[in-house]
């Protein structure tokens, strides 16, 4: 249950970004065997966008990047990304995975870490000699700021500087799509700004696609295009202040929910246990 997106993205007028999707979902279903997690998903994710994920736990937000990465099959419908079906190691794609915490007794370089994205021990993405491949992990970790703590021990390292490293994983190949799982959920408030600025001035030098799961979109609010929300087998799309209202989401929810704003701007959606403890998600 979505509706297209029309939204303009950076940079792109709005016939560009329907005419050129970078992800385009038919009455998409997403199932693990005979249990469904949610059906009939249409939407098309226009290239260049920013997108937030957004939704309860368990209601299947990773589950659609795994879709996207060909990990998993439709249960049901169509999904193409960037023009052909999805397909696993697809080196047009660059991925941060949820949950990517280090042991600090972790030994292996900042800029090695960010090589194995280049000699495909990660992905699948597969570069020219030892040269090209240095020279490709140096722009990936110059494009994040990484430059001064880039070999020292990854595992010495802080979350903030971890996390910019995994995204210099990402974007080693230069894929044109940019999936993050949760990429903030372990840092502080700081870094967590920092990361989305960061995303978003990467995402605009390299005119990539970015899908983002996120529990709280008041960071992201100014800097994405669309939000995908995720909840009750249901997917909508659409401007972050379409969706994410009182009227849309008592509809997804099929069950009272209200979007409160504070002082600050922030938004908060109350009236479901799983929803209370967070800022929107």
């Amino acid at each position: 249950m979505a509706a297209e997106a029309a939204q303009e993205p950076r940079g792109r007028t709005l016939v560009d970004a329907l005419t050129d999707p970078a992800i385009v979902a038919r009455e998409l279903t997403a199932s693990y065997g005979s249990r469904p997690v949610w059906s009939r998903g249409t939407f098309a994710i226009p290239s260049g966008s920013f997108t937030a994920i957004l939704g309860p736990n368990g209601a299947g937000k990773s589950t659609l990047i795994r879709m996207i990465l060909g990990q998993l099959q439709p249960a049901g419908g169509q999904l193409d990304v960037l023009g052909e079906p999805p397909r696993h190691g697809n080196p047009n794609i660059g991925y941060v995975p949820q949950g990517s915490a280090f042991d600090p007794e972790l030994s292996i370089r900042g800029r090695d870490f960010v090589g194995l994205g280049v000699d495909g021990h990660r992905w699948g993405v597969r570069l020219g000699g030892r040269r090209e491949s240095a020279a490709a992990a140096q722009a990936a970790i110059d494009a994040v700021g990484a430059s001064g703590y880039a070999d020292r021990p990854l595992g010495s390292l802080s979350g903030g500087e971890q996390q910019r490293l995994l995204l210099a994983q990402a974007l080693v190949g230069r894929p044109r799509l940019l999936l993050m799982d949760e990429p903030l959920s372990h840092l502080d408030v700081r870094n967590q700004g920092a990361m989305v600025q960061l995303i978003t001035e990467v995402s605009r030098k390299r005119q990539l696609t970015v899908l983002l799961i996120a529990h709280d979109v008041n960071l992201l609010l100014p800097h994405i295009d669309l939000v995908l929300y995720i909840a009750q087998g249901r997917l909508a799309m659409g401007r972050p202040a379409e969706i994410i209202t009182s009227q849309r989401l008592t509809e997804i929810y099929s069950s009272p929910v209200e979007v409160l704003t504070d002082s600050r701007g922030r938004l908060f959606v109350v009236g479901l246990e799983e929803e209370v403890s967070h800022p929107h998600a």
